[in-house]
Formats: C-alpha cells, sequence, structure tokens
C-alpha cells in the first residue's frame, strides 16, 4: 500500500452505502464520498500540477474532507487553513505556500481578497459538478510513490511565522496500520470528530475512518461551550471513540456534564495534546468504568503520536500521567545536556524520535529543518535522521517515559532550574481548583500562575507550601473565570503575558 486513497477505495468497495461522513448537516456513504473525491480531483487537476500544496480555506465539515481527498486524487497535497485564524496569519500560509489556486467558501471571499491573495480560487459547488476524467486520474496515480506528500500542517513558529510541515502518505499509512490495530478501531466504531482539521489530532479520526470502515461525526465546534448539548450529541449518534484533545475532555468534566448524561456507547478514549489532571481522568473513567484511556504524545513533525499510555491503575491527583513506550517502528532517543542517549530511570533528556513517520520538514523553510530534523548522533556508520522535539521526559522505574515540560518551560529562577509543569501539578492537585497553568514573567523575572476553581489564593498559595519549596511557589496567583485556549484547543501560554495581566 502506497496511497491513502486505497483506503477509501476498499470502503468504498467493502462499505458502499454505510455513513462515511457525518457533519450534522451533510452526510456521505463511503460510495458518495468516493465518487465526489474523484470529480474534485479531475477539476483540480485541470488547474495545478501534481506534487502542489492546495490550501483550502475552510470549516471542517463533510464537504471540507471530500476536497482534501479530491486534492490527493489530483496527485497534490492539501493545507487545511481554517478560516477562525486572524488573516495576518492565513496571509503568512499563503504568502509561504506561494500558490496561484485555491479552494475557499464563496462566504469568505471578502476576507481572502482583505489578504491581498490574487491567485485563482474554485468553490465546492463547481468542483463537484466536474466529469470523473478516468484516465487522466489513473496516469496521476502511476506516478505516484509512498513518500509523496499527503498534507501540510503549518504549526506556530518560534520566529513568530508559521511552519508548514510536510507529511507524507507513507508516514500516515505506517502510522494508521498500528494505531487502529494496536486500539482496536474497526467498522463498528462511531469516532467523534473533536479536532479542527488544521490540527493534526483529525489525521487520526480521518484515516482511522476510512481504513477502516467505521463512521466519523463531525461535532460542531460550539457544541464544546455547551456541554449537554454535546453528549446529548454524542449519545444520539452513537459515538463509540473520542480521540480529543485533553482540553475538550476537561471542559466536559469541569462543568459536570457527566452529571447531566454520559455516553454510554463510548468505549475507547483516547487524549493527548497536554498533560491529562488526574483529577478529570478519574471523573472520566468514574463514569465509563468500561472505557479504555490511551494518553497519546506526539508533535506534528513525527504524524500524530510516538508513544502511548494505556491507563490500567488509579493514580493520585499529585501523580504524573506517563506517555509510555514508543509506537511500533519508532525509537526513541533522551538526549541530555552533553549529548548522551539516557536510560537510567529518572534522568531528564529531550525526547528525539527515529523512523518512517518522521515528517519531511517544513515547506520552503530549509533553516528550521536543519534545526530540527538533524543526523541521528548515535548512529555514525550512515546517515539516519532524528527529530527533536523539544520536549523533555524521563523514565520511571517500570520503563516507561513520564513527560517533563518543555525546553522553552524549563526556566532557571533565584538560581533554581524549575520545571514550570512540575508547579502545575501541584496546582491542579490542590482542593478547590479545577484547572491551572504558570508561565515565567521575564519583565517582572517572576512566575505567574492563572487557575480556575472555587478556592481562594490564600488557600492555594498554602497548599503550594506543603509541596513545593519556596523559590517553586509563584509570585503572582490569578483566579480567572475560564483558562484561554488556542485554536488547537491547547492551553493559551501567552494570553494574559501579552495582554500584561500579571499584576
Amino acid at each position: 500500500m502506497k496511497n491513502v486513497l486505497e483506503y477509501l477505495e476498499h470502503s468504498a468497495e467493502e462499505f458502499q452505502d454505510k455513513i462515511a461522513v457525518d457533519d450534522g448537516t451533510t452526510v456521505y456513504t463511503y460510495r458518495q464520498l468516493h465518487e465526489l473525491a474523484r470529480r474534485i480531483g479531475s477539476a483540480i487537476a485541470g488547474h495545478t500540477k501534481p506534487g502542489t500544496p492546495v490550501p483550502v480555506v475552510m470549516d471542517k465539515s463533510a464537504e471540507t474532507l471530500a476536497i482534501y481527498l479530491g486534492i490527493v486524487e489530483a496527485g497534490c497535497f492539501y493545507v487545511p487553513v481554517n478560516p477562525v485564524q486572524p488573516d495576518i496569519r492565513i496571509g503568512q500560509i499563503l504568502n509561504t505556500l506561494d500558490v496561484q489556486f485555491l479552494v475557499t467558501d464563496p462566504e469568505l471571499m471578502d476576507r481572502i481578497n482583505a489578504i491581498g491573495y490574487e491567485g485563482q480560487i474554485c468553490y465546492m459547488e463547481e468542483l463537484r459538478e466536474h466529469e470523473i476524467e478516468e484516465k487522466k486520474l489513473t496516469a496521476i496515480r502511476e506516478q505516484m510513490i509512498d513518500t509523496d506528500i499527503l498534507y501540510a500542517m503549518f504549526t506556530s513558529g518560534s520566529t513568530g511565522t508559521p511552519k508548514g510541515v510536510l507529511v507524507s502518505h507513507r508516514a500516515v499509512l505506517d502510522f494508521i496500520g498500528y494505531f487502529t490495530e494496536m486500539f482496536h478501531i474497526t467498522e463498528r466504531d462511531v469516532i467523534g470528530n473533536q479536532a479542527p482539521f488544521d490540527f493534526d489530532v483529525s489525521v487520526k479520526d480521518i484515516y482511522s475512518t476510512l481504513k477502516t470502515g467505521a463512521s466519523m461525526v463531525i461535532i460542531p465546534t460550539a457544541y464544546f461551550s455547551t456541554p449537554p448539548i454535546l453528549l446529548d450529541y454524542l449519545c444520539e449518534k452513537k459515538v463509540t471513540t473520542l480521540i480529543w484533545a485533553v482540553s475538550a475532555l476537561c471542559l466536559v468534566s469541569g462543568m459536570k456534564g457527566l452529571d447531566y448524561r454520559v455516553p454510554e456507547m463510548v468505549d475507547k478514549i483516547l487524549f493527548s495534546g497536554e498533560a491529562m489532571p488526574v483529577k478529570h481522568l478519574n471523573i472520566w473513567r468514574q463514569y465509563l468504568p468500561h472505557a479504555k484511556f490511551i494518553n497519546l504524545y506526539g508533535p506534528t513533525e513525527i504524524t500524530c503520536n510516538c508513544t502511548y499510555y494505556r491507563i490500567e491503575r488509579e493514580f493520585s491527583k499529585e501523580e504524573k500521567i506517563p506517555i509510555g513506550r514508543a509506537f511500533p517502528n519508532r525509537r526513541i532517543y533522551l538526549v541530555n545536556e552533553a549529548g548522551e542517549n539516557v536510560t537510567k530511570p529518572g534522568e531528564t533528556g529531550e525526547i528525539c524520535v527515529a523512523g518512517s513517520s518522521l515528517a519531511h520538514g517544513y515547506y520552503k523553510n530549509p533553516e528550521q529543518t536543519k534545526k530540527s530534523f538533524v543526523r541521528n548522533p548515535f548512529q555514525t556508520d550512515y546517515t539516519e535522521m532524528i527529530y527533536k522535539t523539544g520536549d523533555l521526559a524521563f523514565y520511571d522505574e517500570d520503563k516507561n517515559l513520564v513527560f517533563c515540560g518543555r525546553k522553552d518551560f524549563q526556566i532557571k529562577h533565584m538560581g533554581h532550574r524549575i520545571e514550570l509543569e512540575e508547579i502545575e501539578l501541584a496546582m491542579n492537585a490542590a482542593p478547590g481548583v479545577e484547572r491551572a497553568f504558570c508561565v515565567f514573567d521575564q519583565e517582572r523575572n517572576r512566575i505567574a500562575s492563572y487557575y480556575v476553581g472555587v478556592c481562594d489564593k490564600k488557600e492555594l498559595r498554602d497548599a503550594l507550601k506543603k509541596k513545593l519549596p519556596v523559590y517553586m511557589i509563584p509570585t503572582f496567583i490569578k483566579q480567572v473565570d475560564e483558562i484561554p485556549m488556542t485554536k488547537n484547543g491547547k492551553i493559551d501560554r501567552k494570553y494574559f503575558l501579552d495582554r500584561g495581566i500579571t499584576k
């Protein structure tokens, strides 16, 4: 197998009239999705040549998925661009791509024009009406190989400019093959999509669905602000599998949504993106004791995830949930400051990853690619590449990896090296705290912290004094109504700093 379209073709043949994707408004069976993708592919092949990026500036929907697959049919690679992003960021993405063709929604044309894009634009209405050109699509497919790029996903860049991570067909085929087998995702599953399509958690939803013949239900983003509506929707659609960001699960448990209704058909919950607070995990496990819970870890650059940990025991509120062990066909190195691969329990190192799932680097950004994708220093006989994640971890006594923060979250304060995540762990375990996070306020040289909960600041500070040394207790503690989130559902750690809310 060398192309993800083989997933679609097999499922369209095996499960013709079964629902492939349902966004609450539009529903496509596998046969309909396959035919539509070929129509779209035939149309796009007339606008651009194989191997080129095609940005899609649209909200996630069943039609958006069909467009992605159509772009692949045309031998190109798709670039999800979420219209909720600011104009300046969309402009940066389009400038980096430097393309003369994109797909969008007519309702977004004013924004596209305001950004200054001057290339050709297509809409779904015209793409879906195109005749299928069998010879053209066959000729394109015959020229494709498994290392061709499938998608480019833009992530935040340290320079302020987003970076386009290039992921191949082979990387996705390799990952999804193991992923669906290990976690028993089959044609009987209904996968409830939470993640935006420009966030790589959605890759697991999309391609697990297409590979196995499962059904994917795209959950409207607005539902996550009202847990009762969200839970009614999960029950109505008979969702069995949640591959969600930690923040989405915490939103439901934090607002006591499961007291209202339990989605009893859910039997698999796989979470990633950030450390899961144990108190929130325990709430979900209490209401869904039969479900399997899996902690997943991995950045976009290694194709979704590189480690996993099955939750099979109780954790105390003060414990860290391990990120576990490497997926098959991936190799993990923990590299310390001396450049050594550490294996002794408790010793910290940067997570570096090798394997066929690595991205091809960043689109038109060789300098950043060279910084992050480097030659494996532990293999000197031939060239093998590894990806430096910038994340820190250590092995526990059971040889499981335990995440302990970002290199850039590790600070030097009052002469001490401090992991901000350790402070967050203590705050999240404190009575009356629902969720908390920390940042380092460089301007004032102090640790600032924010939390949602019912305890007052003095109670929280007293609780921290029992667990942390004095130099780790935040100087600034602020109770807030809600935790700010990025578009990908992660804590927006710069939100309050950017607004000067640290005093």
